[in-house]
């Protein structure tokens, strides 16, 4: 009786054939010399990852870029420009007017009425005469109606005005009016000093004024004028009111407004 041979036990002949026919649709990749990926990645993986490098700007972000520096320093030259011009024509100015502000002085002044009551009432008149001076030889003033306060230690004494007008080159001209208040009440202390016979006054002027320059009228600017130091005598008492003449001299302020400030 003959043995049988069973196909199970019979060697594989060709075990390299065998394993590339069963890899044939996935082993493609192996028998063409790639490698497979392996998980988790290695660090070799890891560290061979492609370098993030930033991308230029466009040509449209450098061209706006460059025509904002353009104007910035344009506008900058130009601002300097104008500003050196306007200090070039200044000094012009300047060498050739030799501009210099007008002078203010009172001349005379006379306490015509003085009355304090009990109930510390007052009533005034007084006479004021200010001299104005315009030192300048080519350039004249044009003067407003000015406002005339004269005070005692912060009280009213009395209020009046100069009217208005046109004071020319390398001229003096002196101002005349009439100050004066009825039933203004005052502190007892300030009706105790208007009762003395020599009161302190202060003389306080505002108007507006513009510059003439041959036919050229400049925008009028606020002026403020100061005198202090005044001391009168008190007519309270006597028949016939003196008049002082303090030749005081008084400061002269300009109020010029560009666009918010003042100066």
């Amino acid at each position: 009786m003959a043995d049988r041979i069973h196909p199970s036990a019979k060697a594989n002949p060709n075990p390299s054939q065998t394993t590339g026919n069963s890899g044939a649709g996935g082993g493609s990749t192996a028998a063409a010399g790639g490698k497979q990926p392996t998980f988790p990645a290695t660090k070799g993986q890891l560290y061979n990852r492609p370098v993030y490098r930033p991308q230029p700007p466009s040509k449209y972000s450098r061209k706006r870029r460059g025509c904002c520096c353009s104007f910035c320093c344009w506008f900058v030259l130009i601002l300097l420009a104008l500003v050196l011009l306007a200090a070039i024509a200044g000094g012009v100015f300047y060498v050739i007017y030799r501009p210099r502000r007008p002078d203010f002085s009172v001349s005379s002044i006379r306490l015509a009425a003085l009355n304090v009551s009990t109930s510390n009432q007052l009533s005034s008149r007084l006479d004021v005469a200010v001299t104005s001076r315009n030192p300048n030889r080519k350039i004249a003033f044009l003067y407003d109606p000015i406002s005339v306060s004269v005070t005692s230690n912060g009280a009213d004494i009395g209020d009046g005005s100069f009217p208005a007008f046109v004071h020319e080159k390398r001229n003096t001209t002196v101002l005349r009016a009439t100050v004066s208040s009825s039933g203004h009440s005052v502190d007892p202390s300030v009706a105790a000093d208007l009762r003395k016979s020599s009161v302190p006054l202060e003389i306080d002027l505002e108007t507006k004024a513009g510059i003439k320059i041959g036919k050229l009228k400049t925008k009028k600017v606020r002026v403020m004028v100061r005198c202090a130091g005044i001391d009168v005598t008190s007519p309270m008492g006597k028949k016939t009111p003196v008049s002082s003449t303090p030749r005081a001299s008084c400061k002269v302020k300009l109020h010029i407004k560009i666009w918010k400030w003042t100066i």
